[in-house]
């Protein structure tokens, strides 16, 4: 079971990242996706989470509005559509298997100008 992050980057704010988890070794399509993230100094928070269904997704209140989840189950991808960039959104990225209790690596997403 694996998940491979990628697409972050230095942004100014105002800008926009799409994140790319690509998942291998498991059922992705039947499998509850979540992104997270920890920024510097703090606690890791759930920001967005797709159900098998693309349709049942759900967001912290912080990013409502601004960021999309979305999954493309014959890629066995899930991305997060990140739009309205604000430094508080910088950190470390990480997506989540919850079926499977398997992190990602992270990818790095820094906001400033």
């Amino acid at each position: 079971v694996q998940l491979v992050e990628s697409g972050g980057d230095l942004v100014q704010p105002g800008g926009s990242l799409r994140l790319s988890c690509v998942a291998s070794g498991f059922t992705f399509s039947n499998t509850v996706m979540q992104w997270y993230r920890r920024p510097p100094g703090k606690e890791r928070e759930l920001v967005a989470t797709i159900g098998s269904f693309a349709f049942d997704v759900a967001y912290v209140d912080s990013v409502q509005g601004r960021f999309t989840i979305s999954r493309d189950n014959a890629k066995n991808t899930v991305y997060l559509q990140m739009n309205s960039l604000k430094t508080e959104d910088t950190a470390m990225y990480y997506c989540y298997a919850r079926n499977y209790n398997t992190w990602g690596q992270g990818t790095q997403v820094t906001v400033s100008s």
